[in-house]
Formats: structure tokens, C-alpha cells, sequence
């Protein structure tokens, strides 16, 4: 092999890479990957595993998934999310493993390059995303690939799962980034109200239009437009929305002048588009035109080892110099937070206000609303999931033989609904006219997951 050939391929890379041959060995490095790390990388001599991770072994025997060994079972390119010991101290990067081969289609090594993601961290941080689990590091890796081209992103996920701070790390991470970053709240606007705001108008276009007004698409010009909670547009608005977004033109409200637009397109939902699409609630030219590169933002209940390091990220965030004790961090550890990164946010500056003394007691968090565990609430995850394919008439759900109490009526037609029931926890509550967490509360007095 001809190093001085590789080391030429490498130095042609933008981004911190290096050659190293099957034994982890770094054979080949360019400028940017040595400015990443503050030591000396002997080629033929140092591994990747100690100048990044600073351990005596390779990732693979030390808890991490190793793409080498990925790389290696398929013959083909292989990626991770790392967490790794940088000149800034500790930084998430996305690591890209190449197998190199020659001639005859013998291996001869693997190209490594790396992203650094600013965006993230694994320790409190200002604007990033915080945690370290496996979920969390799918959603990194995904969030990155994203942001490296000009897809439309739908963000999919519960309520408090924040969709926002995804949508900025997704603009802050592209070409894009010193360009407009404008969010679009989509809740609770009309059909007339939307369409204004989006495209402006002109003056003495309605009642009250004395000026010329510059739209939100416009404002966007050039950056990031953020539809948060895209299903909630009214159906005749969508259709001016998908005009937008297949065309990039666009004509403000009383004016015959059409103009074109520029943007990146992020949207968000935490209702099931797929869903209101078959409902007829949603256009699926629409679904199809913003969907082009979904990502799932998992449940806190999903990233239950994330949850002690967010709450540390929102005490280092305080005026106020406490820390938590270890029991108390188990109790938060151990609760459901139907709310996500939003409610746990709440309970923490909560407990900040309750605490008499510079450490936070279990006895200082505040009482949660319902008795769930995150445990518990899992397996009512996985009852609606295994269940939300099944239908049933919806009759015969009671035997007319015997008078049941209203709390037996109330157990058996849960059990049924549960099997019939397409959507999500969330929509059933609503569609039950009763909140989230208290259908939690009554699935668990009914006993409904020891039936399943």
C-alpha cells in the first residue's frame, strides 16, 4: 500500500479523518483530525481507540458499538455516535467507517471521518440537546445525516419531547446556518389568519391592512422555515402549503404578483400524521411532500438513563447553587413524565424552590400527579402498540346475566377499546374525553397490562 496515496486522500477531506489499518492503528492523518485532539498521534503507532476515547482497548471492549467491527461484517460503510475526549473536552462526534480495498479486492484498511455535533452533549450545556443512551444516540445520528442536505424533516414525538430544539440543531448544523431561523406556530390559527402570516399582504388587501406587510416565508429567506404542529392546519389551507412547498412561489394575500421563496422546510407533529391522512384530515400529497426524511424523538420514558443528566442541566441552569441526592434523583429516575423534557423542566425548578438546604432530598421533589413508573408506563406503551392493529365490533362488551359495579364496566369496555383502538395513548384520552395521565391512572387500577 501506498501511504503517501492515502495520506493525499486524507488531506483532501474537510473534516477530521484518518486511515488506520486493521488493527486500529493510525496510519494515515490530516490537519484536522490532529487539531481535534490534544495528542500526539504517532502514525504506525497510535490507535484510534486511545487518541479519541484515551482507553487501552477498542471500543467494542469497553461498552461502545464499534463501526470497525460493523465495517468489517458487511464489507461496507458503517456509522456510530461516539462521545469523544476533544481538544473542547468531552464532544459528541458521528463517526463514518469506510472499508478501503485494493485492486485484487483486498482490504487494506478503513477510512475514518468524523462530524463533530455541537449541538449535543453528554454534561449540562447551554442550547444543546443533553443525554447519552442508546435512543438519544439513534436521534443524534439522524439529526446530523439531516442537516448535511436540504430534505424536508418531519420531527415526530410526544408532547415536551422538543421538537423546536431538534428543528434549530437541524438549521444551526446546514449550509443554512447563518441564515433566518422562523418558527410558524400552527396551533390555533385560521385559515385566513395562517395565510397572511405566511405569505404577508398588501396594503388594502382586508379591513384593517393599511401597510404593506412582509410574510414569514419571506422573513425566512434564505434559512429554516419551522411548522410546529404541521396537523393542526386547517384542510384548505393545506392546499395553498403544498403549492408552497412543490413550486418554492408564493403570492402575498391582495396581490396578483407571484414571488419565489427560499427555505428549508422543518416540520413537527406530536399527533400521527399517517393516521389523519386515512381520516381524510390530512392531504397525503402533503404527508408525502413534507415526510421526506422522518425522525422520531423518543419519550423521556425511552431515555430513562437521560433523565438524571437533564435534571442536573436544568439545576446548572438556576441562580441557585444545590445539587441532588441520590434518592432523589432515583425518584425522578423512576417516574413516567407523561410531560417529557417539558414537565421534568417543571418538577425541577419546583424542587429548586422547595428545598431548604443546598441539597435536593427526595422529600423536596414534588408529589407527581399519578403513581405510574416508567416501567409501568412502558408496558402500557407496549399493551397500546401490541393492541392498536386489532379491531372489534364494539358490541357485546357486557354480559346481561349480571349486575357489574360501574368500576367492573369501566375495566371490561377499557380492555375492549384497547384492542380496537389505531392511535396513540394520547389520542385515545382525548377521544375519552379525560387527560393523558388520567387514562394512566385507570389503566393501571384496572389491572388492563396483567390481562396481556
Amino acid at each position: 500500500m501506498n501511504i503517501s496515496i492515502v495520506q493525499a486522500m486524507i488531506d483532501a477531506i474537510d473534516k477530521p479523518a484518518i486511515f488506520i489499518n486493521q488493527s486500529y492503528i493510525i496510519e494515515a492523518v490530516n490537519a484536522a483530525y490532529r487539531d481535534t485532539y490534544p495528542v500526539d498521534i504517532k502514525l504506525g503507532y497510535s490507535t484510534c481507540y486511545q487518541v479519541s476515547h484515551r482507553n487501552s482497548k477498542p471500543c467494542d471492549q469497553c461498552g461502545e458499538q464499534c463501526p470497525m467491527l460493523e465495517s468489517k461484517k458487511t464489507s461496507r460503510a458503517a456509522s456510530v455516535v461516539h462521545i469523544h475526549t476533544t481538544s473542547e473536552g468531552q464532544s459528541y462526534c458521528d463517526i463514518l467507517m469506510r472499508p478501503i480495498f485494493d485492486g485484487n479486492g483486498d482490504l487494506l484498511g478503513y477510512l475514518e471521518i468524523l462530524d463533530k455535533l455541537a449541538f449535543a452533549s453528554n454534561r449540562p450545556a447551554a442550547g444543546k440537546m443533553i443525554g447519552e443512551s442508546e435512543a438519544f444516540k439513534t436521534m443524534l445520528n439522524k439529526i446530523n445525516r439531516a442537516a448535511n442536505s436540504d430534505i424536508a424533516v418531519l420531527l415526530h414525538g410526544e408532547t415536551g419531547t422538543g421538537k423546536e430544539l431538534v428543528s434549530q440543531a437541524l438549521h444551526s448544523s446546514s449550509r443554512r446556518a447563518g441564515k433566518p431561523f422562523v418558527v410558524i406556530e400552527c396551533t390555533g390559527l385560521s385559515d385566513s389568519l395562517l395565510e397572511s402570516e405566511l405569505f404577508g399582504y398588501e396594503k388594502g388587501a382586508f379591513t384593517g391592512a393599511t401597510t404593506n406587510k412582509k410574510g414569514l416565508v419571506e422573513a425566512a429567506e434564505g434559512g429554516t422555515l419551522f411548522f410546529d404542529e404541521v396537523g393542526d392546519i386547517p384542510l384548505p389551507m393545506q392546499v395553498k402549503l403544498l403549492r408552497l412547498f412543490e413550486t418554492q412561489t408564493y403570492r402575498p394575500v391582495g396581490s396578483v404578483v407571484t414571488k419565489k421563496a427560499n427555505f428549508r422546510l422543518v416540520c413537527a407533529s406530536h399527533k400521527n400524521l399517517k393516521q389523519l391522512v386515512e381520516k381524510g384530515e390530512f392531504r397525503r400529497d402533503l404527508y408525502y411532500r413534507i415526510a421526506g426524511f422522518p425522525i422520531n424523538l423518543p419519550s423521556l420514558r425511552a431515555r430513562k438513563s437521560d433523565i438524571s443528566l437533564i435534571a442536573k442541566h436544568f439545576l446548572s441552569q438556576s441562580q441557585e447553587k444545590k445539587r441532588f441526592s441520590k434518592n432523589a434523583l432515583e425518584k425522578l429516575t423512576n417516574y413516567c413524565f407523561p410531560g417529557n423534557i417539558r414537565e421534568l423542566r417543571n418538577i425541577v425548578d419546583q424542587a429548586i424552590l422547595l428545598a431548604d438546604e443546598t441539597v435536593i432530598y427526595e422529600s423536596d421533589i414534588p408529589d407527581f400527579d399519578d403513581d405510574l413508573t416508567g416501567e409501568e408506563l412502558s408496558q402500557v406503551d407496549k399493551i397500546t402498540n401490541d393492541h392498536s392493529q386489532n379491531n372489534v365490533e364494539g358490541k357485546g362488551f357486557f354480559p346481561i346475566d349480571k349486575v357489574m359495579t360501574l368500576d367492573e364496566v369501566e375495566t371490561v369496555y377499557l380492555e375492549n377499546v384497547f384492542k380496537g383502538f389505531e392511535g396513540d395513548i394520547n389520542q385515545l384520552a382525548g377521544q375519552l374525553g379525560v387527560s393523558t395521565r388520567t387514562l394512566y391512572r385507570k389503566l393501571k387500577k384496572a389491572g388492563i397490562k396483567e390481562h396481556y
